[in-house]
């Protein structure tokens, strides 16, 4: 945000997009309030009817800032100022207003909004080409620590990548416990409150479940069918199946996936499901190759998911909080520590994909994961939630694709460690690994 404070000057609007109670308005409110002199923050959720009204009609752009000035008690000072639209998609007149504001160069303006493409929300308006976007995820495990007091973690982290030497197990066995607190919880703020309040995930799950509520509201809005809902909540099913694509048909009675391509769009604007594509030629320039049809969803934050895999059944009911805390690495657990990877994949701006190839002389498909880009090679990457003696989908794709591949990564709850050239890589290191990278 700093940044493009100082790169912007003034001439484009900032857009911070991404998921109800995901931070939005608390980060734009704190960065308005301690980077300038004065701010108004116009919260178009709240906002009453006359304010609403200004932006019907841009002939005299001096008179609507005259009047948020006396609607909201602020002066407003040259180049000194910044007006927040809070909620934008609410009030689509004022985003489209947003070209007339930068180009008058008066003050600086910061929009946050869900559902920002979503059709309703643009309908009839010219959006501006004068924003620079940026996209809020849900806390991160640095970001985690932090909050939680432990400032100092994510520095020995970055130490043991940096030195790729195996921490001592009483290490390992410590880091892997905060980061399952870190993956029980989630990233949500909210979560996070209620974590550090109350040391008690009963509080820290109903707050999740309240926000899986206003998700499948909003989806409810988007489409009062309610087939972005059921999608959503097949997610954990989809993905325990162990299957090689969400199977869309199995969710929604006679649809293939072409058919809801719109509302997987729709999800993934909203922010609260990441879709990751199959790579028909698994090379640097997956986006080329991807298959529209062949996807997996999994949910933005993996507290969420948590929650959502019991969501019909009492908190007492969630089986996975005792056997995180526990550390009952079960096998069955895969696709938790998979929408893990797809979180802190997606946290660090990579797109996701994944590629499937037939066994010899078997119906079953090997399966790589997630595949990154590294210059013009890639990472394929495998996820473990347990203990194992082979890799094979890792070692026949790396067979397959010898010369395309710059190192082979292997995402564990197992220690850090080289097995032959594969990196076994406890995945509370990856997020500090692909940083290095």
């Amino acid at each position: 945000m700093l940044d493009w404070k100082q790169r912007s000057n003034g001439r484009s609007a900032l857009l911070i997009e991404g998921p109800r109670r995901v931070g939005k308005s608390t980060v734009a409110g704190e960065f308005a309030r301690r980077e300038y002199e004065s701010c108004i923050i116009v919260n178009f959720d709240t906002a009453l009817p006359q304010t609403l009204a200004l932006f019907d009609d841009l002939s005299d752009i001096s008179y609507i800032f005259l009047m948020l000035q006396a609607q909201y008690n602020v002066h407003l000072k040259e180049r000194r100022s910044v007006i927040v639209f809070d909620e934008v998609q609410l009030c689509p007149k004022a985003r489209q207003a947003i070209k007339h504001f930068v180009k008058d160069g008066r003050y600086d303006f910061i929009e946050t909004g869900s559902l920002i493409s979503i059709r309703k929300n643009v309908k009839d308006i010219i959006i501006p080409s004068e924003e620079t976007r940026l996209a809020l995820h849900p806390l991160d495990y640095e970001e985690f620590c932090m909050a939680t007091g432990k400032d100092a973690l994510p520095s020995l982290l970055r130490e043991i990548v940096k030195s790729g030497k195996t921490p001592a197990e009483s290490l390992h066995r410590k880091m892997m416990r905060d980061f399952r607190i870190y993956m029980l919880t989630g990233g949500m703020p909210q979560a996070v409150t209620a974590y550090l309040e109350s040391n008690d995930f009963s509080r820290v799950d109903e707050v999740k479940r309240s926000i899986i509520s206003l998700y499948e509201e909003d989806f409810l809005k988007i489409d009062p069918k309610g087939r972005c809902s059921l999608l959503f909540d097949s997610i954990p099913a989809q993905l325990a199946k162990n299957v090689s694509r969400y199977q869309v048909s199995g969710v929604l009675r006679q649809q293939r996936a072409a058919s809801a391509a719109h509302l997987i769009s729709w999800m993934q604007d909203s922010g609260t499901v990441s879709v990751s594509y199959h790579a028909d030629d698994p090379n640097a320039g997956m986006a080329a190759v991807r298959d529209p049809d062949c996807f997996k969803l999994f949910l933005a934050d993996t507290g969420l998911f948590v929650t959502l895999m019991f969501k019909d059944a009492d908190f007492t009911k969630n089986s996975v909080y005792l056997d995180l805390l526990n550390d009952r690495s079960r096998a069955n657990l895969g696709y938790l520590y998979e929408n893990m990877t797809a979180q802190i994949l997606s946290a660090q701006g990579l797109r996701l994909y994944y590629y499937t190839f037939d066994k010899e002389a078997s119906e079953r498909k090997y399966e790589i994961d997630f595949l990154i880009p590294d210059g013009s090679k890639v990472i394929p990457v495998e996820v473990k939630s347990s203990g194992y003696a082979t890799h094979r989908s890792l070692d026949a794709f790396c067979a397959k694709y010898s010369q395309r591949i710059s190192k082979k990564l292997m995402v564990t709850v197992k220690n850090l460690k080289k097995d032959q050239d594969i990196l076994q890589m406890p995945i509370c290191l990856l997020p500090f690994y692909l940083e290095a990278l």
